[in-house]
């Protein structure tokens, strides 16, 4: 009985296969970042909480009070600015009315014109107040001073409790850190736990089901992991470790493939052999061999396999069918058909003729 034949399909069907393939592969990889980002997810180490253990509270306590008093301190040494500033405004005005009334006064004395009492007394009122100011505004600078000083005691105390608490916040830090990594390790596990599992299972999928008609399925899945797997190692492993990882993984795939195509040479599959002669017939060179086919017209011609399409060749003859053997390695190419007594090829499963492949009888009742 004559073994199936597969069909190829259209260009088309065959497009839609690698598209929806490709997009599957996609979906994959997005279902597995979402899964992997839930895993993410999980709380970390929560800082203040362990700084809380390392640090003194009170010196934490008494920083916040010299930042609250340094805060003040600078309000206050600004509204002094500002009172500072409206002061010595006044007095540059109440200089100038001084410095009119002592040339209206100087030019009195020149035309012999004496102050009367009212402007004598509009001159002492502005000088009185013009000495008041100058008071008050010495009075402010000394005020200013004495904040910057005190500002600057600050300041200093602050720092020194600062220092303080950085030192007792560094075993924090450490300790933070040292949960943050193994907290990052852990995910890592996880992830590449579950991704390796599912990794696991696909290759095996795929491996056992190479033949089935549903294989691109398994290949799209079993991709979009291998690239989440690739970027999750990528991610949590130093890069110095990566590309050790990443050439060792290569190095088996390679070897895998080495040894499977060393294997196909060596332990052909049916189908590999007849694809083989195919090929090999279609160029008129011998299966086994490559030994060109000398029959027919192509008698005492020469051609390679790059050539072959370039040899013209004569039609006189071209239909004479004979049996052949090649002088090489000396395998039957052609021989008598056991059906219908026709020339056929002896490499290849079906006659062209009567299709009756080779160990059928063309007889039903025998």
């Amino acid at each position: 009985m004559a073994s199936p034949k597969k069909s190829r399909g259209t260009w088309i069907h065959r497009a839609a296969i690698r598209l929806f393939t490709l997009v599957l592969a996609v979906l994959v990889f997005w279902l597995l970042g979402f899964l992997l980002n839930d895993i993410r997810s999980l709380p970390g180490p929560d800082y203040s909480m362990i700084e809380a253990k390392h640090v003194d509270q009170e010196l934490v306590k008494q920083g916040i009070g010299l930042d609250e008093q340094i805060a003040e301190l600078t309000r206050q040494a600004a509204n002094q600015a500002e009172q500072q500033r409206v002061v010595g405004d006044s007095s540059n005005n109440l200089q100038q009315t001084i410095n009119q009334l002592l040339e209206l006064q100087r030019i009195g004395l020149q035309k012999n014109v004496a102050f009367s009492d009212t402007e004598q007394s509009n001159f002492t009122n502005s000088l009185n107040l013009f000495l008041e100011n100058q008071r008050r505004y010495q009075g402010l600078s000394q005020t200013m001073a004495e904040m910057l000083e005190q500002k600057q005691n600050l300041i200093r105390e602050k720092q020194l409790v600062e220092l303080k608490v950085e030192k007792q916040r560094a075993p924090a830090r450490r300790e933070f850190n040292e949960l943050s990594e193994k907290l990052r390790l852990t995910l890592a596990f996880y992830q590449l736990l579950i991704l390796l599992a599912i990794l696991g299972i696909a290759a095996i999928v795929l491996l056992k089901n190479r033949t089935s008609i549903y294989f691109p399925l398994y290949l799209a899945f079993g991709g979009a992991t291998l690239l989440r797997v690739t970027l999750v190692i990528h991610e949590y492993f130093p890069t110095r470790y990566v590309k050790y990882i990443l050439i060792g993984g290569l190095m088996l795939v390679v070897a895998r493939l080495l040894i499977h195509f060393i294997r196909v040479i060596a332990y052909p599959k049916p189908q590999w052999l007849i694809n083989q002669y195919r090929e090999a017939y279609e160029r008129f060179l011998c299966p086994v061999c490559d030994y060109p086919i000398r029959m027919g017209p192509r008698r005492f011609m020469f051609w390679t396999r790059r050539t072959v399409n370039k040899v013209l060749v004569s039609s006189e003859g071209g239909g004479q069918e004979e049996t052949y053997t090649c002088p090489a390695c000396g395998t039957a190419l052609f021989e008598p058909c056991l059906a219908c007594d026709k020339v056929r090829h002896a490499l290849l499963p079906s006659c062209s003729h009567c299709g009756v492949e080779k160990g059928e009888n063309s007889d039903p009742s025998v």
